[in-house]
Formats: structure tokens, sequence, C-alpha cells
């Protein structure tokens, strides 16, 4: 999304992908309504934060299956069948992921079989209390199962009016593209939005999904944007959170000085800004191009408003420079290595506005390479 066109409000809706479904800029993530796993917060909080989200125009909400033992759903589908949003289902896109297995010892109990989809489908109906689910995401990639059986899964229940719109989470590029094609040759329900995590350090999906999303016109919905809370600036070089306090362990591989540089970074700008170093993180995640609508998770009402507050936040070409420089990413082969050889391909033409030097390059001390 050009950044220009980057939502500057909740209710500034945006469509979903190459579909017409139209979603918040901040989808809610519910994965701690629940106390079960431990991380989570009760049905009471986890409704006075769904009505703070709803009430400020946001209509787009996140779940799973297993969140804690399908807990989050049964919250969500308490708070519209009888709670705070009754009445107010339709109002409101609802999306939830099967793959998850909450069945011990039954091998069918989760994956991307056609048994096991259709079960987990009945199955999140009955928590979440409605008659549908306006988006379906495989968890996911389950490699014991052909891509085209879930497709054709995901598929029965579009047309069986118990799925709206279907998509992946957590599945590599190819699989992506072999899933959208699959369905495409057959006719069946395509896919119309990928999941993934994607933050200021997390950009190596930045090498192959999100250019795959952006070429088959994929919705795309980063989750963990500020991966974990390592990037809310509650950890610096001198102080961290006390352990068991947080989702992020004293021995985080993301703790490291790189991250602290940009710690550092996100500090100065939202001091610029008279904004808090979550939000700045959130405000580039929310105007990378390709992405429709990042998952915010909260477990209180000020958290979240605190949150939503980066749709207010504009930042500036070279806030934006100084933040991707910082967190620029080692991406796979063989992407360093087509940048590397692009010149042979324009051999000094201009194209798009770009002139590469004129080919052959000299190695400049990088031989091994060549």
């Amino acid at each position: 999304m050009p950044l220009e066109a980057a939502p500057r409000s909740l209710d500034a809706a945006v469509t979903l992908g190459r579909s017409g479904l139209r979603v918040s800029p901040f989808c809610l993530g519910t994965m701690t309504f629940g106390e079960e796993w431990g991380l989570g917060v009760s049905a009471e909080e986890s409704f006075r934060v769904l009505d703070a989200y709803l009430e400020r125009g946001g209509n787009f909400l996140d779940t799973a299956n297993i969140y804690n033992k399908g807990h989050s759903e049964a919250i969500i589908g308490d708070f519209f069948a009888d709670g705070p949003g009754a009445g107010r289902r339709d109002r409101v896109v609802i999306a939830t992921k099967f793959m998850g297995n909450l069945h011990p010892g039954d091998p069918n109990g989760g994956g991307g079989g056609r048994k096991a989809v259709l079960a987990a489908c009945e199955e999140s109906l009955r928590r979440l209390r409605t008659e549908y689910i306006d988006l379906y995401w495989a968890h996911f990639h389950d490699p014991h199962t052909p891509i085209d059986e879930t497709m054709g899964a995901l598929d029965a229940l579009v047309r069986q009016g118990k799925v709206r719109y279907v998509g992946l989470s957590d599945h590599p590029a190819w699989i992506c593209v072999q899933a959208q094609y699959e369905s495409m040759l057959r006719g069946w329900a395509p896919l119309v939005a990928i999941q993934i995590e994607y933050s200021l350090l997390q950009r190596t999906v930045e090498a192959d999904l999100m250019p795959m999303a952006r070429a088959l016109g994929f919705g795309v919905t980063p989750w963990s944007p500020l991966r974990g809370g390592v990037l809310t600036g509650k950890f610096t070089r001198a102080s961290h959170p006390e352990p068991g306090t947080t989702r992020v362990t004293p021995e985080s591989r993301f703790l490291v000085e790189s991250t602290y540089r940009i710690l550092d970074e996100l500090a100065a700008i939202s001091a610029d800004l008279g904004a808090t170093i979550p939000q700045v993180a959130l405000r580039w995640v929310q105007q990378r191009p390709g992405v429709s609508s990042t998952i915010i998770g909260a477990r209180t009402v000020p958290q979240l408003l605190d949150n939503l507050g980066a749709l207010s936040l504009s930042l500036s070409p070279s806030q934006i420079e100084r933040l991707d420089e910082l967190s620029k990413p080692a991406l796979p082969f063989p992407h360093e290595f087509l940048e590397l050889v692009r010149s042979a391909i324009h051999n000094g033409s201009t194209i798009n506005g770009v002139t590469p030097p004129p080919w052959p390059l000299s190695p400049k001390g990088d031989a091994d390479r060549w």
C-alpha cells in the first residue's frame, strides 16, 4: 500500500486482497482471551477489550481453535450471542484457524486432511456460536497432507455456506502458489490472504512471501508486529522485565545489540512524534507495501488504546529509511545474488527509472562470489 494511502483511523476499511471483504487496518488478535495457557486474561477483561475495539470502529477479529484450548473462540461466541455484543455478529469479520489438534492421541484430530478440516470447522462454529466463519485460515503448513486435499475441503465449506473466505497462515511461498493454482484450475474458492510474522525484527518474509502476495493479489495480515513484546520499549541494554511477566525469555535471540540499535531509533522517532515506541513500530509495519491489516494483541483496554494510536501517526521517508537500514535482513539465495548481477540484464540501459552500472561488474574484493 502506498504511504499516502495508509489508513489513519480504525474505521477506515481496506479490502482484503483481491476480495470484496472490507476489514479494519488493525485486526484484534485474541490469543490472550482466556487463561488456560497462562498468558491471557479472564472472559470479563476480554469482553472489555472487545467492546473498546468495536466502539472505536474496528470490525476484524482473529482467533484460532487452539487458542487457550478453545476458550478464545468461546469468549468471542459468548460476547456476540448474549454478551455486550449481542446483535452485532453480522457487523464484524470473524477469522479463525484450523490445523491445531485439540484431541490428544487422535492423529485425525488436527491437520489439513478432509476429515480433520470438516470436523474442526463444526467445532469452531459451536464455540463461536455462529452459523458461519468469515475468514477460515489454515494455521500451519501440514507436510503430511497434499495441499489440494486441504483446498478441496475448504471449497466444500464455502459451498455449504459455513465459510465465506479462505486463507493460509504460516505457509511457505511455494505452497501458497500451488494452493492458489490448484483452486484456479479446479474452480474452487480462491485464497484471498496470507497471515505471516512481520516486524522490524522479522523481515525475511520480504524475500518471497511478500512479493508473492503482491503478485497474486493476496491481502497480508502480519502477526507479532512487536516481536512478542521486544519492540515495546520494555527491554533495554541495562534492564529487562522480570522473568515470567512477559512472553520473552532472558535467553531470547532477539535481545542483542542490533535490536537495541533499532529500539534506540524507535525511541528517537517516538520522541519527535510525541508517540510511544510500540506505536512507531506498529506504524512501520502497517505502512509496508502489500500489508492490509496488522494483527495487534492487547490484554487490557489501555494497551489496546495505545496500540490504536499508531494509526494516527505518519512516518516521514527519512524516519522509514533509518528504520529500514537498521533492520535490513539477510535474505536467502538467490536474492542477494540477483541484485549483484542485475546489471547483466540491464547492461547500462535505464528501466523504470533505474540505470545500473554497465556489465561486467568488478568483483570489488568479493571474488569468492564469482
